[in-house]
């Protein structure tokens, strides 16, 4: 058996340990030769660019951050206005590849879907720091950025008690509030915005002036990347320093409201760069020796997920398009509310709440 790996997209914490699990499982269960491909999709376009990896090459490699094949965003579908599909097919046939693994997130598991479909054998893994990727409990990277993440309130929590100010924290979150609602659990934050729950300036000015009144002169707000405000919301633009960011908009907000001191700390691509840790190492290692087993079986067109704390496989057409958002009714937004943490949208804690 010959097969390919690739990453595709950005970088998350995890990616060396899910390739070193499958040139090892690949070697040493299946004696198959496994050849690393550069560069995301890109790397199977002609002239193709791979390399063959051997179990001297992934030595120590679970414990290093980033990828060692690179990873390009580029669609084969659309590379620079034409349809080069047909290369990828052309390259896996010159190469006698009996199965490639795409290590990516939602765009490419959606190209994944699409190659599968003109034929190619290919199995996934899913790639998202967000934890977004529907039909598995877990993916990758995600625990990492939640540890960087804690650290982060907690340092500070120091600095604010020290200055008496407002720390807003902005962390990865487009689409989903994983990271953000789990770190403020972990780190005793006191307002928590996600973009599935609508904030309310009003309700994050009274949490704060609640606070002061107290006498807690700090106040932590973690808000992911994408939080929105609720409908009618009058939020002022962005400035020369900070033109696309909500939460510094939002901090602006509120402090013209309340007259406190603030400061904004964005981690952005610090969550995704360094070491994975334990957790994410582990569950990397799963994904990539279950993505093997699954091309030796030819289960194409899958992908690899977690269910009941066990890999498992999801036909790729079940998970393209889609989103695993926090859902209202979630366990993790109950207890964050009940522990005072409050998520600003005017839900006040009750029995039903």
């Amino acid at each position: 058996m010959k097969l390919g790996v690739f990453t595709v997209g950005s970088d998350v914490p995890g990616l060396n340990a899910v390739i070193r699990a499958v040139v090892r499982t690949a070697t040493l269960r299946y004696h198959a030769d496994v050849f690393g491909i550069a560069n995301g999709f890109h790397g199977l376009l002609d002239p193709p660019a791979y390399w063959p990896l051997s179990q001297a090459d992934v030595v120590g490699l679970s414990r290093r951050g980033g990828t060692i094949l690179g990873a390009n965003r580029d669609s084969p579908f659309d590379d620079e206005g034409r349809d080069r599909s047909s290369e990828i097919m052309d390259t896996v046939n010159w190469l006698g590849l009996d199965g490639l693994i795409c290590i990516g997130g939602e765009g490419s598991l959606a190209i994944s879907e699409r190659l599968y479909r003109m034929g190619l054998p290919l199995v996934a893994i899913p790639k998202s720091i967000e934890n977004d990727t529907p039909e598995t409990a877990h993916t990758f990277g995600s625990e990492t950025a939640v540890d960087h993440t804690v650290n982060a309130i907690d340092m500070l929590q120091t600095t604010s008690e020290a200055t008496h100010r407002v720390m807003y924290l902005e962390v990865t979150g487009s689409q989903a509030g994983w990271i953000a609602l789990r770190a403020a659990l972990g780190g005793g934050a006191d307002v928590v915005l996600i973009p599935e729950v609508p904030f309310k300036l009003n309700r994050i000015e009274s949490v704060i002036v609640k606070r002061r009144k107290a006498g807690k002169r700090c106040t932590i707000v973690v808000a992911a990347e994408g939080a929105r405000p609720a409908e009618g919301e009058d939020l002022p633009d962005g400035n020369g320093d900070s033109p696309g960011s909500m939460t510094h908009r939002v901090a602006r907000a509120v402090a013209a409201r309340t007259g406190d001191d603030y400061r904004v700390t964005v981690l952005g691509h610090l969550l995704r760069g360094g070491d994975p840790n334990a957790h994410d190492r582990i569950l990397a290692t799963r994904f990539g020796a279950a993505a093997v087993k699954a091309v030796s079986e030819g289960n194409f067109g899958t992908m690899v997920a977690i269910r009941d704390d066990r890999p498992t496989l999801i036909p790729l057409s079940e998970v393209v398009g889609r989103l695993r958002s926090v859902e209202a009714d979630d366990e993790l937004i109950w207890t964050a509310r009940s522990l005072g943490i409050d998520l600003a949208d005017g839900v006040e804690v009750g029995p039903e709440a």
